[in-house]
């Protein structure tokens, strides 16, 4: 065992033979004769699990936690037959469980978390686990359903399977039979339908996580009577509907209430104040309504609440001043994205313990009350987007803990406070579109904290920038645009290397552009428009390999323009509105510059060569123009078959603020979900109006290769059923983190998987629809396979990578595992490598090992259309022991699919054309998902059949052959 592990710092140096084995660190005997416990937790170890830990019989405590072990699990551990507990988390581990593991009748805790464990979770026979109170398996892969029979182990008190991508229902014998169950959690998977009853009955309950699935349903009225002893309850991130439960209040141990981002609504309940240990309630992201404000003065009982959270729901009226009454020991109060009114109660000061206090984005108005500087403790204070007026009270300066301060957007008046330099933790300043006036004080750019944004823009503000803001060496963001300042761009700007965008537009600056802002090398965006500068455009400009975006327009620049760099991009600069500017890109549309007749006469043997060296790349010119438009008739020509989109355009850059002002900083209400490398958000972005905003998340693995596949297939492939790419972001977040994002056309009408599996009324699709996404479908991935060159698989067909547009068209999307082909032939294939697709959907030869090919893609379609006509998704808990989705069908087909077809349109095919189209769909799909690759028909094959189909359909004519 030694012998095959890495040991970097010596933990098994004691293991000789010198030694005995029962002095041996980590090894704990019995006797001094057989070992009973192996400890080696914490000690960095790694390689594989050695299976002749088995030999050791009388095992009964194994701990190898936080190590770098890695592998499968040893079968071979399910020989211990005294082993009572086995934790082998936080490691690598990335292989299945062995389903014999579970099989000890003395295990008492088992914890297998923290690891990259696959695959299903196996079945449990609770007659072999008479013992098992401690199960975790939270923080791997595991994917399928929970299995029925872990409700059967009756002595569990403890289950945590969070962290995984596990679906289905959750078990109704959950609870019938677990009746010592005191924690429970299954946060962050894919869980759908109802919670059962049983969960809400377990008495013995402390703790329930359901938070971040898609359950779905109303919270049962009397949840506070069945689970007396619960202390958390989350059940955040679902879609349940309908009021909060008054019993709740009975539930006397309640500490944490977590009902954040569902639908919930009704008035808060007003009696939560008799939950004396009550430290954290967060009904955020609901539609829940204030009443008359009575649950306030309730919430003054609960001494210890420390966390109050009602941000994004209908709560409206004024807010009342028992605000100040409630505890001291209040931390954060969150109250942003509502319609609350009135003024902001003075009283508010009396909570000093505060660290957070989000009002933003609400009715306020009247001044910020003074009180606010009794807040000593404030991190972060955002009162953005009201209508507040009068000025910024001094005491803010009192505020010396302050990180984030955000009065944007209101209508503030006065001189910003010169006290705010005393804020000197402070490292975002937010204080635009307001009516301040006065200087900027020097003492702002003497907070060298100042590492993420400092946005003055949209104010009054006059004078000159001052010469302190060189201090700013960590900032990325100053916008000081549209305010009344003059003077100089100091030099001292330079000194402030990390900026990536700079906005000085719409004020008076004149002279010329400072030599020093060549220091400025990771810039992005610049904006110097609208203001009297004069002299010419720096050179240096065009060696800023960053620079995605340069405005000096209406200013009074002359001179030549320079040409490299960014200045080869006409839609990236803006020079307009400068008259003595000259030369350049011709695209930009400016005047040649005079040439000296001097230099002419000195040197006509130059020119005449030059004439003739014109006239000769004139004409290779228009040969190049001649060749590329036969080149471009005959790829519209190619192309027409398939109706692709239009002409590629010039990809508009945007940059990692352009994305954080387009969802609101990545808030919770414009989410979408979850993506295989990432998250997808909705926005909205200047010019282009909505659009989805795709994340990724670097530190997975495998989210590189995602980002950069998905550029390279988005940027080589147009096809009307393709979800469109609009520009990507590669760059550095303001926390010095890699950042990469897609921006894509917002499909509005969700997923294909929304719609086979609606979990809301009025989502239904008849067999119309259905004939519809199959086509869409088949074309697009037919374009990809015979059209594209090279041929491209997409690697990932599932619904919830079809996506359904206003016109009910049916675009495909998501390719972060697609990869390019050595060639168009359909045989062609290439290393299966890394590859990770959707189990349920992923074709048989990937499982063996064998090698991608556009056939994998067509298994998925195949799999996806039997899907759509059934209903039933592949991982289906009715598809075990040999039973699949499509050997469910191949048995019903032809004369039985009345029995298998999705029951909201089995009454469609009462009609004969309907019946045999239905045949016709079912046929395709199983002849997509044959075993054999060679077996199955091309996508070419499918959307020229759904083709015809559609047009007989539209004629009413019944399909011939249908049933062969």
């Amino acid at each position: 065992m030694k012998s095959q592990l890495s040991d970097p710092f010596g933990a098994l140096a004691s293991w000789t033979n010198n030694t005995i084995f029962c002095r041996w660190r980590g090894v704990t005997c019995k006797n001094q004769t057989y070992v009973i416990k192996l400890d080696l937790h914490s000690v960095t170890l790694a390689g594989a699990l050695s299976p002749y830990i088995a030999n050791l019989t009388f095992l009964q405590r194994i701990d190898l936690s936080n190590n770098k072990f890695s592998g499968q699990i040893p079968v071979e551990f399910s020989r211990l037959s005294h082993l009572e507990y086995l934790n082998l988390s936080m490691n690598s581990l990335n292989a299945d469980i062995p389903s014999a593991l579970f099989n000890g009748r003395s295990l008492v805790s088992i914890d297998l978390s923290i690891n990259t464990l696959h695959g299903r979770i196996p079945h449990f026979v609770s007659d072999l686990l008479p013992r098992l109170q401690y199960l975790s398996l939270a923080r791997n892969n595991l994917s399928g359903t929970i299995p029925k029979s872990i409700g059967n182990i009756s002595s569990l008190t403890y289950l945590d399977l969070s962290d995984n991508i596990l679906e289905g229902s959750i078990p109704k014998t959950l609870g019938i039979n677990s009746n010592l169950l005191q924690h429970v959690n299954l946060y962050n998977n894919n869980l759908s339908g109802e919670v059962p009853d049983s969960i809400y009955n377990i008495t013995t309950l402390t703790y329930l996580n359901l938070n971040d699935n898609e359950l779905s349903g109303t919270l049962p009225s009397t949840i506070g009577h069945t689970l007396p002893n619960i202390e958390t309850i989350d059940l955040g991130v679902n879609w349940f509907v309908g009021p909060i439960p008054t019993s709740l209040s009975n539930a006397s141990h309640l500490q944490n209430i977590v009902l954040t981002a569902n639908s919930l609504y009704g008035k808060v309940p007003t009696n939560l104040g008799s939950l004396h240990n009550l430290s954290y309630l967060d009904l955020s992201w609901n539609q829940l309504e204030s009443g008359d404000w009575s649950f306030f003065s309730s919430l003054i009982h609960c001494k210890k609440l420390r966390i109050l959270n009602l941000i994004s729901n209908n709560l409206t009226g004024n807010l009342p001043i028992t605000v100040g009454n409630l505890t001291t020991e209040l931390e954060r109060l969150l109250m942003g994205s509502n319609n609350i009114s009135g003024i902001i109660p003075y009283e508010i000061g009396n909570l000093v313990n505060l660290t957070a206090l989000y009002l933003d984005q609400n009715l306020f108005t009247g001044m910020v009350p003074p009180s606010i500087g009794y807040l000593c403790n404030l991190d972060i204070l955002d009162l953005s987007k009201n209508m507040l007026s009068g000025p910024i009270p001094f005491s803010i300066g009192n505020l010396t803990k302050l990180s984030e301060l955000w009065l944007m957007e209101n209508q503030l008046t006065g001189a910003i406070p010169t006290s705010i330099g005393n804020c000197s933790n402070l490292f975002r300043l937010k204080l635009c579109s307001n009516n301040l006036e006065g200087i900027i004080p020097k003492e702002i750019f003497g907070i060298t904290t100042l590492s993420q944004e400092v946005d003055l823009a949209n104010n009054l503000l006059e004078g000159t920038i001052p010469w302190e803001v060189g201090s700013l060496k960590n900032l990325p963001y100053l916008d000081l645009s549209n305010n009344n300042l003059q003077g100089e761009i100091p030099l001292s700007l330079g000194d402030c290397q990390v900026l990536q965008q700079l906005k000085l537009g719409g004020n008076h600056f004149e002279g010329s552009i400072p030599e020093s802002l060549r220091n400025l090398r990771g810039i992005e965006y610049l904006d110097l428009s609208l203001n009297n500068l004069s002299g010419k455009i720096p050179e240096y400009f065009d060696s800023f390999r960053s620079l995605k975006y340069l405005n000096l327009s209406f200013n009074a620049l002359e001179g030549n323009v320079p040409e490299g760099g960014i200045f080869s991009n006409a839609s990236a600069v803006f020079l307009h509105g400068n008259l003595g500017l000259c030369g350049g890109n011709s695209l930009l549309n400016f005047p040649p510059c005079p040439v000296d007749s001097s230099k002419h006469k000195r040197n006509f043997v130059k020119q005449y060569i030059i004439i003739i060296a014109t006239c000769i790349a004139s004409i290779s010119f228009l040969i190049v123009i001649i060749s590329t438009i036969f080149s471009r008739l005959k790829n519209k020509k190619d192309t027409q078959h398939e109706g692709t989109g239009s002409e590629v355009e010039m990809y508009k850059k945007v940059s990692y603020y352009d994305l954080l002002k387009a969802t609101d900083r990545f808030s919770l209400a414009n989410f979408i979900g979850r993506g295989n490398f990432g998250s997808v958000y909705k926005g909205t972005l200047d010019g282009e109006g909505q659009v989805a905003i795709k994340v990724f998340n670097l530190d997975q693995t495998g989210a590189h290769r995602s980002f950069n596949t998905e550029c390279e297939s988005l940027r080589n492939i147009r096809h009307r059923n393709l979800v469109g790419v609009i520009t990507s972001c590669s760059t550095v977040n303001p926390r010095g983190n890699e950042f990469k994002a897609l921006v894509l056309k917002y499909i509005t009408n969700g997923s294909l998987e929304e719609w086979i599996h609606p979990k809301v009324e009025g989502k239904k699709l008849s067999l119309e629809h259905r004939i519809y996404f199959a086509l869409d479908m088949a074309s697009a991935v037919s374009y990809l396979h015979h059209h594209c060159t090279p041929p491209l698989a997409h690697c990932d067909l599932k619904p919830s990578n079809v996506l359904v547009d206003g016109d009910m068209n049916a675009l495909v999307s998501d390719f972060g595992l697609a990869k390019f082909l050595p060639s168009p032939a359909s045989q062609n294939s290439t290393s299966l490598m890394g590859l990770k697709g959707t189990i349920g959907y992923i074709a048989p030869e990937y499982a063996m090992g064998g090698q991608i090919s556009i056939h994998g893609d067509v298994y998925s379609y195949g799999i996806l259309l039997l899907e759509m006509l059934t209903g039933k998704r592949p991982t289906d808990d009715m598809f075990n022991g040999g039973l699949n989705l499509r050997s469910y069908v191949n048995a019903a087909f032809p004369e039985k699919i009345g029995e298998i077809l999705d029951t909201t349109i089995s009454e469609e095919i009462e009609d004969l054309l309907m019946h045999e189209c239905a045949i016709s769909l079912f046929r395709i799909g199983l002849s997509c998902s044959e075993e054999a690759p060679k077996d199955r028909i091309s996508m070419w094959d499918v959307a020229t059949e759904i083709s015809l189909l559609k047009e007989r359909f539209l004629n009413k004519e019944i399909p011939v052959g249908g049933t062969n």
